[in-house]
């Protein structure tokens, strides 16, 4: 067996240990590039050999992908099949385990009449907002994780054949993830185990707002809602089992106060949305939602993602992520967001999870709501951190801490 297959069964078995940590006759569902077949398969026979019930997987790929957007009319990407709903909801409520592996080429859809892929976000999104509850809620296990895939690996190193630019991307995942370490599990749980204290200090200083500053022009200040929970890597599903959400991970995170954001915030890496890149964007807050915005690569992708939903115009996620980490340090420009948002501070325009909230999990819409969180058919993390961030919290009694200097924890 050489390196790449000995890291590849290592990384499956993190993922399905660690990540969604299996439990006995549980179903997994695995959504997975056709062209990564060999992981989809790694992950099932490890599920298997751990007690998995059974192992769907749901094949993706970029070529039919294209196919379909590039040839299909309008009518097509107006309509979400509602079999599709159904049979995510079924093996939700089988108390399924769920591992994505992101790995979509990030200018797949580059030439792509922009109002299918605008139209077909919607009523994916629609269709699918009951089933959201499920991960959003942390009623299910569930991980993201990513492999290289041919189209994505050119994308990160162009100037490299398409052989070496895979075997390079596999070399950056095994790292950024611990998997090139002797035990990855003994690694995820001592790195879970300083986050969390990370998680447990800001708990604990119950600030009320936070204040961002770099030199790009950023200056917002991002109120926090009575009762916000920090949480770090490790989350817990509705049966009391402890898993991890993003393979790498590096972010502490919670939950704005919808109506608390105010000022300008500059992004500091592209975003991937939906097969097109976005970059170099900036917003202007009022009272928490996005009163004006620009981007000089994108803009159009922009404008869709807004008009997907209008209370996407509102945060719902705060992550503290900090500048020098594994991911950072790498050097490397993902152009996939489960990794570029785990090298730098980021925020999420959409929904928030009610999971960062006391008691949110068992809170109505309405509730919610009234507790000043965001509800929204997207979730889009963007990048925002830079050497030079810095975070200052505010507590209840009026007194200023320093969070983050130069981008990095000064706790």
């Amino acid at each position: 067996m050489n390196n790449l297959e000995t890291n590849l069964l290592k990384y499956a078995d993190l993922v399905v240990s660690k990540g969604i940590n299996i439990q006995k006759n549980q179903p997994v569902v695995i959504s997975c590039p056709i062209e990564r077949a060999d992981f989809a398969r790694a992950l099932a026979r490890k599920s298997y050999e751990k007690g998995a019930s059974e192992v769907i997987v749901n094949w993706l790929d970029d070529e039919l992908t294209l196919l379909k957007y590039e040839n299909a009319p309008m009518d097509v990407f107006e309509e979400y099949p509602q079999w599709a709903v159904d049979k995510s909801k079924y093996y939700y409520e089988k108390g399924a385990a769920i591992i994505s592996v992101s790995a979509t080429d990030p200018e797949l859809l580059k030439n792509v009449d922009p109002t299918k892929i605008a139209t077909y976000n919607k009523v994916a999104s629609l269709a699918n907002k009951e089933n959201m509850k499920y991960t959003m809620n942390d009623i299910n296990s569930w991980c993201v994780v990513s492999v290289p895939t041919k189209g994505w690996a050119k994308r990160v190193f162009p100037n490299l054949e398409e052989d070496k630019a895979v075997e390079k991307l596999w070399e950056a995942i095994f790292y950024t993830t611990r998997v090139d370490k002797e035990n990855p599990i003994e690694e995820w749980n001592k790195h879970v185990a300083e986050m969390d204290k990370n998680a447990s200090f800001l708990n604990e200083k119950k600030f009320v707002k936070l204040h961002y500053k770099n030199s790009k022009g950023t200056d917002l200040e991002v109120e926090l809602p009575k009762g916000h929970i920090w949480l770090s890597a490790g989350s817990t599903n509705s049966k009391g089992t402890v898993f991890i959400a993003n393979m790498p991970t590096e972010e502490v995170f919670t939950l704005p106060k919808k109506d608390g954001v105010n000022g300008k915030l500059f992004s500091t890496k592209p975003l991937n949305y939906g097969g097109n890149i976005i970059d170099e964007m900036e917003f202007t807050f009022k009272d928490g939602k996005v009163v004006e915005y620009d981007a000089k690569i994108g803009k159009k992708y922009l404008d869709d993602m807004f008009a997907v939903d209008e209370n996407g115009k509102y945060l719902g996620e705060v992550a503290l992520v900090p500048y020098d980490s594994p991911i950072s340090n790498s050097n490397i420009l993902f152009i996939n967001t489960l990794f570029d948002e785990n090298a730098s501070c980021h925020f999420a325009f959409g929904k928030a999870y009610p999971t960062c909230l006391e008691g949110g999990t068992e809170m109505t819409d309405e509730e919610l709501k009234a507790h000043g969180v965001n509800d929204a058919l997207i979730h889009e993390d963007f990048m925002v951190g830079s050497s030079d961030l810095s975070i200052i919290g505010t507590r209840e009694n009026g007194e200023e801490i320093e969070i983050f200097k130069d981008g990095n924890w000064a706790i």
